[in-house]
């Protein structure tokens, strides 16, 4: 009760604050008058878009028969229109792997409740996104509805361009969602720290969204699966709440830390696990992009409550709902450091071209620590050296490839060639 009514009392202050913005006339000229006139649709409306196409080959002494492959791997799309001058909508449909998608629904009136699957979303297109931003000040701002969750790098360096390797850093892409988005409220601003000039300023991110469903947690990818995906509705027993606080000192320079922190329990699509199941990470972020040079880091620590009674229950879940119902971790943790430098600044330092040389090295283990009678498997313990190559010849087209030399703690190895093509406009 006292959540709802926290929540209740934050929509009140919304709509409060929402009735003094400026409104725009429909009807007459936009924006009001004193500044220039754009009163069609197609001046307020804004389109960007990123994609990727991706080659994998194969050799793991895992999974020794895993076949090599082709994978169109996303084309992402955003439209934004401009209601006023400070209020406005921002979508983003994804398009992944050119397959198809399958939601799911849970019928209670079913004697044990059943899982019931429906082909629905042809082609796997997703609305990631559909929210309203309210710009109060620089230093408040107010976005509502379905939205990114920006954590660590992965989510500030999204486009093909900014990332080295065909995908983004395991750390992130594995015992975390990435490509992390919920529905909430999203408090955001900057605040200046020099006067007349932009950097540096500390800029934050707070969020109250919906949870994770913890029956989707495994042994592999800790919490990552428990991003709600599966059911058409979001269950919001329990929300979560994040922060995300950075140090900006130059353009794509920063260095931060973020913090989350939610129940699980209450988002169960069955109520057959009552004991209460909080997560809570937290990360040390930097990005420094300094003319050849380009930079990354990142570590995270994440802890996870009852998670041997969470174990047991899981492993009595429906095999209808596809999920792993392996063990899970009470707590996981990862880092990674990676640097690249442009070679053809060395030949011809005024060339629009690019030419980065990287390496990333990595480490994490989504059984970091176990509870009970949980078994550490160290499979699950995985340290990945990466080295590779990409070519920008427009700075939003970029041609990739690269090696990775992955070792788990069982003393197996995984090793994976990629090339790969994006770009953004």
């Amino acid at each position: 009760m006292g959540m709802r009514l926290r929540i209740l009392s934050l929509l009140v202050w919304v709509i409060l604050f929402a009735g003094r913005l400026p409104a725009a006339d429909p009807t007459g000229p936009y924006p009001p008058s004193g500044e220039p006139e754009t009163d069609t649709i197609p001046q307020r409306l804004r389109f960007s878009a990123y994609g990727a196409v991706n080659y994998y080959a194969f050799d793991w002494e895992t999974l020794p028969d895993k076949r090599n492959a082709f994978d169109p791997e996303r084309l992402n799309a955003y439209m934004y229109y401009t209601f006023s001058p400070k209020i406005e909508l921002k979508t983003e449909v994804e398009f992944e792997h050119g397959g198809t998608g399958v939601t799911m629904d849970f019928d209670p009136l079913e004697e044990f409740g059943e899982f019931e699957q429906e082909v629905e979303k042809g082609g796997e297109v997703v609305l990631e996104q559909i929210n309203l931003l309210f710009r109060f000040h620089p230093w408040l701002n107010l976005r509502v509805g379905r939205m990114r969750i920006y954590t660590g790098n992965a989510a500030n360096h999204d486009e093909p361009a900014e990332y080295f390797t065909a995908y983004r850093s395991e750390v992130e892409n594995t015992i975390l969602p990435l490509g992390w988005y919920e529905t909430g409220l999203e408090l955001s601003g900057d605040i200046p720290l020099a006067k007349d000039r932009e950097f540096p300023h500390l800029s934050y991110k707070a969020y109250l969204i919906s949870g994770l469903d913890n029956s989707a947690f495994n042994s592999a990818n800790w919490i990552r699966r428990g991003y709600q995906t599966r059911f058409e509705t979001i269950n919001a027993d329990n929300l979560a709440c994040a922060l995300r606080l950075d140090y900006v000192f130059g353009d794509e320079n920063e260095i931060g830390v973020t913090g989350y922190l939610g129940n699980t329990t209450g988002n169960r699509p069955k109520k057959d696990f009552t004991a209460p199941a909080w997560v809570g990470f937290g990360d040390l972020h930097f990005s420094m992009d300094h003319f050849p040079w380009r930079m990354r880091a990142y570590g995270m620590m994440g802890y996870l409550q009852n998670s041997e009674a969470l174990s047991a229950a899981n492993r009595n879940l429906s095999n209808n709902l596809n999920v792993k119902r392996t063990p899970v971790g009470e707590a996981a943790a990862g880092a990674y450091i990676e640097a690249a430098y442009d070679l053809l600044h060395l030949f011809n330092p005024k060339t629009g071209q690019r030419f980065y040389c990287f390496s990333r090295v990595e480490y994490y283990d989504s059984m970091f620590r176990t509870q009970g009678n949980v078994t550490n498997n160290p499979r699950y313990e995985r340290s990945v050296l990466n080295l590779g190559f990409n070519y920008l010849p427009l700075h939003n087209i970029v041609f990739k490839t690269h090696y990775a030399w992955r070792k788990l703690g069982s003393g197996e190895h995984e090793n994976t060639f990629t090339a790969g093509m994006g770009f953004d406009f």
